[in-house]
C-alpha cells in the first residue's frame, strides 16, 4: 500500500450538508476500493485563481489515505465521474523523504481536527452561589 493525497474542490453552489454529503461520497469511493483513509482536512471556501465551469470560488478538502496503486486509477476515474467536483488532484508519496512528510502532515490534520473538539469538550460548570440565608422576620 501506498500513501496518497487527495485535494478536491467541491463546487460551492452547494449547502453545507451537500457539500458534507459530497465530501462523504468522495471518501466512500476510496474506502470501498480497498483504501484506509489516515485524516482529512476541511480547508473550506476559498476563491479560485481562474474561473471553473463559471464558478469563482470552490470548496476545498485534502484526504490523505494508503491503498494499493492499482485502485488509483479507479478512483480517480469515478472523481471524473462525479459532477459535484470541480477539479481534483491526486499526489503519490513514494521515497523515504516523502512518506516522512506524509506521516507529518496526517499528524498536523489530526491535531486540527481534535482542537476545535477540544475548545468545546471542556464546559464550565456553574459553581452554586451561596444565597443569603432567609430570614423568617419578612413573614411575620
Amino acid at each position: 500500500m501506498r500513501h496518497y493525497e487527495n485535494l478536491v474542490i467541491v463546487k460551492p453552489t452547494f449547502t453545507a450538508e451537500e457539500i458534507q454529503a459530497s465530501i462523504k461520497a468522495v471518501e466512500e469511493v476510496i474506502t470501498s476500493n480497498g483504501g484506509e483513509i489516515a485524516a482529512t482536512s476541511a480547508m473550506g471556501m476559498r476563491k479560485l485563481a481562474y474561473p471553473i465551469n463559471k464558478n469563482e470560488r470552490g470548496y476545498y478538502h485534502v484526504i490523505y489515505y494508503s491503498v494499493a496503486p492499482a485502485a488509483i486509477v479507479e478512483i480517480e476515474r469515478r472523481f471524473r465521474i462525479n459532477e459535484d467536483l470541480l477539479r481534483f488532484v491526486t499526489i503519490k508519496y513514494d521515497t523515504n523523504r516523502e512518506i516522512k512528510a506524509w506521516n507529518s502532515f496526517v499528524e498536523k490534520a489530526n491535531k486540527a481536527s481534535e482542537a476545535p473538539k477540544a475548545e468545546e469538550a471542556p464546559k464550565v460548570e456553574e459553581t452554586p452561589t451561596e444565597e443569603a440565608p432567609v430570614t423568617e422576620a419578612a413573614a411575620e
